[in-house]
């Protein structure tokens, strides 16, 4: 069978998904996992398309962070081989975080483009890098293979100019400093998605609700992005998981000035020691944090409900009015207690909540009477790779 390989590559792992090719419309993955631990126990974990463990492998790799992604997806492709499909892998799409103004659409990947998306990696390096070593281990293994690669920028790039400048001088938002969104693979999902639940006139004005370890909202008029909460970085916006969101930019100065850091600890700070894990001093999930008794649990928690519902009114208004807010990601999809709070705030938009649907994980979790249809739906980034990848080879 022809198969379409996806890949999502970061600094300690390696998302993987593989889809029947030559369909009309990608089906539904034959196989889905992971490689975890790159840099300390590394291990590959597969499953198949309804979720059913396959495989738990622990791998022995050794050498510098190229050489180990290397060595994990020869030992990915490998196991594919084992299963009968190595040789029919088809194409590889990778999930490439920036792609700045330069890429308004998933592009085929050759030496020119690798190098023109190697510069945008000072606007997302804690993502970026990460991608494009993904792509270069595949070029090494399987030189022969078309890649793809798409971005979680693109989605956003039709905005309004008002929505993506920042009041700096106008020299350095011509040198790139502007807002740009991430998460926009999954947007794209979810959007894609709206015509199967809503009716046409409830997908007018629609909140998307990313919840997850990276959190983000986006508003979205007649299924088009015109405003998101992140930003230049994906440090803007929500309260995340180990980020912190929005944030006075004094704030930045005062630790440099005052607390003697400098940008390698402050970067290390306000990514992976802020958030959810910060406040509570206790852990950046959300599941850990609703059961614990802790009452710094429940700061983090009321922090992260308050600044959506704050962030939601915002693009309420850059909207005009709300037709639809739509929940998705790990947060979104699975933490009831969090909608609850959410939606239970928003009952001056008209937002009649239904608790016992969203006690069960219902797809509607609004009323009949309800003048905002509220949804909870799931995201799906690898069959948004999949499908951008398989049209991009069809056009080129």
């Amino acid at each position: 069978m022809e198969t379409l390989l996806t890949l999502n590559a970061g600094s300690s792992s390696i998302k993987f998904a593989v889809y029947p090719y030559q369909q009309e419309s990608i089906a539904p993955a034959l196989y889905k996992g992971q490689i975890e631990g790159l840099g300390d126990a590394p291990r590959l974990e597969t499953e198949d398309g309804a979720g059913r463990p396959l495989d738990h492998q622990t791998l022995d790799l050794a050498g510098d962070a190229d050489s180990q992604h290397r060595a994990a997806l020869a030992a990915l492709l490998a196991w594919l081989h084992a299963r009968g499909a190595d040789h029919g892998v088809q194409a590889v799409g990778h999930r490439v975080v920036h792609g700045g103004d330069e890429f308004a659409a998933p592009v085929r990947i050759n030496e020119g483009v690798l190098t023109r998306l190697a510069r945008y990696s000072y606007l997302a390096p804690l993502h970026q890098p990460h991608n494009l070593r993904g792509i270069q281990a595949i070029t090494a293994i399987r030189p022969d293979l078309p890649q793809v690669a798409c971005f979680d920028t693109s989605f956003h790039l039709g905005q309004p100019d008002v929505a993506r400048h920042i009041a700096l001088p106008r020299t350095l938002t011509e040198n790139g400093l502007k807002r740009y969104g991430f998460h926009g693979l999954s947007y794209h999902y979810v959007a894609e998605s709206l015509p199967h639940h809503l009716p046409p006139a409830a997908r007018k004005r629609v909140i998307i609700a990313h919840l997850g370890n990276g959190a983000s909202l986006c508003a979205l008029q007649d299924g088009r992005s015109i405003a998101t909460t992140m930003g230049f970085t994906a440090l803007d916006g929500l309260v995340m998981g180990t980020r912190c969101g929005n944030i006075d930019p004094g704030v930045v100065l005062h630790l440099l000035d005052q607390e003697g850091m400098d940008t390698t600890r402050v970067t290390q700070l306000l990514y992976k020691e802020s958030g959810l894990l910060g406040v509570s001093g206790i852990s950046a999930d959300m599941r850990t944090l609703l059961a614990s008794p802790d009452p710094a649990a429940a700061e983090a928690v009321d922090l992260f409900c308050y600044r959506a519902i704050r962030e939601i009114g915002s693009l309420v208004a850059a909207l005009g009015g709300l037709d639809a807010l739509i929940f998705t990601a790990g947060i979104g999809q699975h933490a009831a207690p969090v909608r609850a709070r959410i939606c239970q705030a928003l009952g001056w938009l008209g937002l009649e909540f239904d608790t016992a649907a969203n006690a069960r994980h219902a797809t509607t979790i609004s009323t009949t009477e309800s003048r905002v249809h509220t949804l909870v739906l799931p995201t799906d980034e690898e069959v948004m790779i999949a499908r951008l990848t398989r049209e991009c080879l069809r056009r080129t």
